[in-house]
């Protein structure tokens, strides 16, 4: 392997050096080099620099040929190499100056651009587990005990290459004990930055709300206590705060949910283990090895009626949110007497802001939510909410990427120029990118909220300073007015803006690895189109440098705008007059909205006052849930969608896949009658699908079998058109993205639908169909744009 590029005397020893790229450093990569070069009798060095790890090693050619190879095959189960580049060297000091044989780590070395990825964050590992629940162990009951396989990375890191002085762990300085195991190859900690002990590590401390320290019991004692009590206790974490309640404490859970203001938004649970999950949701395989990953995420998990925690936790919404304690604090707190078995952790925010992450802005910000506080002295650096995944059809769908998944990039194929991709305005991430890898931050949240803003401006200083990255583009919306695009106007870089569903499509095939054309399949709440209305049902023929709208749901009117989103109402009333010109009586509407509410609602309509036109699947499922009586006004985002679904899963069987493709490969299917071809554009008709669901309504049929059988006939009439794309065009790969297709009714449905009809099927396996994966999506795109010197983002079929 080696004869190809290094040329030496017969016998003498290669002199080579290593660069190997990728996520290896903070996940016991050196150590594992250390003991691999003294398994190959390698002679020389390993230090963690700018582009990665640097090995400097000296060795016949054979050996060092089994020495690489083994690099690439045994690398440590958190490393992700993406390359190794090896390369001659004749003068590499002070690596040769050593005896043959020795192999030493050196200090870092740093003044160069930084190639190398920062590891997430990862959850307790089973030996450190052990060892705070072993009474002759020096660590056991420590809360902040780690080692190279496990504990904080990312939320403790200031700058790279990743060393100890460059973490919140520099204040502490390691004890002896400590200092020995850093400095043992043979230890699990050797080199392992964030180690600490109860002799000098981060400690805990109980305060009131006040903020007063009490100091008669150990503060994990006292926390699980308070809950016990019923009382709701801030918990300083990994990467921000939790507000910590009693789970089957209906009353616990309404003070804080009155205290917090957020009145019907699922609150997820913590339990110590998936057989305690069990006894209140049903799990899986795939779900139970979810829990268990290193990530550690909340899974939604279906529940089981009238068991576990209180019906409050997620009103209206059959799925709960679990997870695993990831940290030893998390362990040791559930495992104290008396504290409670299952309970609440929500982010430690005000509603609508970032999670707090020091002790002083939860002091301020949480006082008048929390009855007290378990606090540490380890600085949190960067803010990191919890992961939210789901699985679908036996797959994980991450429904918000965050803590255990960031900073992990996309690797692409493609070189990209330094950019910054500044994401959407609702579930925001930002993007950096260069070379061939894609770095999506952690998620922001909404930036119509100035601490959420300054949290984004906050992110952005701090990934670039990490990555020693200076963006030379920047990539935004087409959506002039969002936070995130004004920002990118403000940069005075050349600025490219892309379409917010064509992002989305490209995120999908930034992952998979494609570059030729696909059929997309994008169903959101909004985006601006094109042709400057507010897109969101899209079939669209895109690839990483254009697209062309092939299809979309016919338009429905946005009586008010905006604030139909959060009034499904004038949804339902909007769907009514699209389908029968007037705004038919429906008990579920009319009895419970205001008169002369709605009269005002169907003048706007009848005029197209303050109503423009949508394509929105999100505002489509609005409609419907309102039509059936499911939600009038929502508190969240997504609430009504959320709830329909939920209902429809009420009717759902064994067979429901089964009826669906009968369905579909009727020669009557019902599908065939919202297909509609309007000059060159497809739409699929709402208003056919609206009409089918008020006569199902008039007729008394069952409102979760209709809410059930409107998610398949909207299946059934996006299968059939894009049957019909993909003859004409040639294009069989469909790509399936957008905020609604975290609806699992939706996804199982399309995919196995699609899969039957032999279309290949790609959806986001690391990045959440939602505006969270916008920013990847948006980097490719500008990024080819750049490369191949096209000004912005253009549409063929509407200019």
């Amino acid at each position: 392997m080696l004869n190809s590029y290094i040329k030496t005397s017969s016998g003498e020893p290669l002199r080579v050096e290593i660069l190997v790229r990728g996520t290896v450093q903070g996940v016991g990569f050196r150590p594992f080099i250390y003991r691999l070069a003294s398994r190959f009798r390698i002679t020389g060095s390993v230090l963690n620099g700018d582009q990665g790890v640097i090995i400097h090693a000296q060795a016949p050619e054979d050996r060092l040929d089994s020495f690489i190879r083994t690099i690439k095959s045994e690398a440590p189960p958190l490393a992700r190499i993406t390359s190794v580049e090896t390369r001659p060297r004749s003068n590499l000091k002070p690596a040769w100056n050593l005896p043959e044989g020795r192999f030493i780590i050196q200090t870092t070395t740093s003044g160069g651009q930084a190639r190398t990825t920062i590891p997430p964050d990862i959850s307790l590992c089973a030996d450190c587990a052990k060892e705070i629940t072993n009474p002759a162990d020096r660590r056991y009951r420590y809360p902040f005990t780690n080692c190279t396989n496990c504990g904080p990375r990312y939320t403790i890191v200031e700058n790279i290459p990743y060393d100890r002085p460059k973490t919140s762990m520099k204040k502490f300085a390691m004890c002896k004990a400590c200092r020995a195991e850093y400095q043992d190859p043979q230890n699990r900690r050797f080199h392992a930055q964030p180690n600490a002990c109860p002799e000098c590590g981060p400690h805990l401390s109980f305060h009131t709300a006040g903020g007063v320290q009490l100091s008669e019991e150990p503060p994990l004692a006292q926390a699980a206590a308070a809950l016990a009590h019923g009382d709701v206790v801030a918990i300083k974490g990994l990467g921000g705060f939790h507000l910590a309640v009693d789970a089957c404490s209906e009353k616990a859970i309404k003070r804080l949910r009155a205290r917090k203001r957020r009145p019907d938004k699922p609150l997820a649970v913590m339990v110590a283990d998936t057989a305690t999950a069990a006894t209140f949701s049903y799990l899986s395989a795939a779900e139970t090895k979810l829990l268990n990953s290193p990530e550690h995420p909340i899974v939604l998990l279906q529940q089981k009626e009238r068991l576990g925690p209180a019906p409050n936790i997620a009103p209206g919404i059959g799925e709960i949110g679990v997870m695993l304690p990831y940290t030893p604090l998390h362990h040791l707190l559930l495992a104290e007497p008396g504290c409670p078995q299952i309970l609440v952790m929500t982010s430690g925010n005000i509603s609508g802001e970032p999670i707090c992450t020091s002790n002083e802005e939860a002091l301020d910000k949480l006082q008048d939510i929390v009855d007290a506080f378990l606090l540490h002295n380890r600085d949190i650096v960067t803010r990191v909410d919890d992961s939210v995944l789901r699985v679908i059809t036996n797959k994980q769908t991450i429904l918000r990427r965050s803590r255990g998944y960031v900073p992990a990039g996309i690797e692409i194929q493609q070189n990209l120029p330094p950019l910054i991709a500044c994401g959407a305005g609702l579930k925001n991430t930002f993007a950096l990118a260069r070379d061939t890898s894609i770095i999506p931050s952690q998620h922001i949240g909404d930036l119509d909220n100035a601490a959420t803003y300054d949290f984004y401006l906050e992110s952005i200083a701090n990934l670039k300073k990490v990555y020693q990255l200076e963006p030379e583009i920047a990539v935004c919306d087409l959506h002039p007015d969002y936070p995130s695009s004004v920002y990118a106007a403000e940069l005075n870089l050349p600025l490219y803006r892309v379409q917010h569903h064509h992002a989305h499509a490209a995120a999908v095939m930034a992952e998979h690895g494609i570059e030729e054309e696909v059929l997309a399949v994008v169903l959101d709440g909004t985006g601006l189109g094109m042709d400057n209305t507010i897109w969101g049902g899209e079939i669209l023929k895109a690839s990483l440098t254009g697209f062309e709208r092939m299809a979309h749901l016919s338009h429905l009117r946005l009586p008010g705008g905006d604030i139909a989103a959060i009034q499904p109402w004038r949804m339902g009333l909007a769907a009514l007059f699209a389908a029968y010109g007037s705004c038919k009586k429906l008990p579920a509407i009319h009895h419970r909205i205001d008169q002369n509410a709605v009269t005002t609602i169907t003048s706007m309509l009848e005029k197209g006052f303050n109503s423009p036109l949508t394509s929105s699947c999100g505002r489509l499922f609005d409609a419907v849930a309102s039509l059936l009586g499911v939600r009038q006004h929502t508190s969240y985002e997504g609430q009504a969608a959320m709830e329909l679904e939920s209902l429809a899963q009420k009717a759902k069987t064994s067979s429901w896949i089964d009826d669906l493709l009968n369905i579909s490969g009727s020669k009557n299917n019902p599908a065939d009658f919202y297909l509609e071809e309007i000059n060159g554009l497809w739409e699929i008709q709402t208003t056919g699908l609206i009409k089918m669901v008020v006569q199902r309504i008039e007729a008394n049929q069952s409102p979760a079998q209709t809410a059930l059988y409107f998610h398949t006939m909207l299946i059934n009439s996006m299968v059939q058109l894009l049957q019909q794309l993909a003859e004409t065009t040639g294009i069989r790969r469909i790509v399936l993205s957008g905020g609604c297709m975290q609806n699992s009714l939706l996804l199982e449905g399309l995919t196995a639908s699609l899969t039957e009809k032999k279309l290949q099927v790609f959806t986001g396996n690391s990045l959440p169909a939602s505006d969270g994966a916008i920013s990847v999506g948006q980097a490719i795109i500008g990024g080819f744009q750049h490369v191949s010197g096209n000004s912005n983002e253009s549409d063929s079929s509407s200019g």
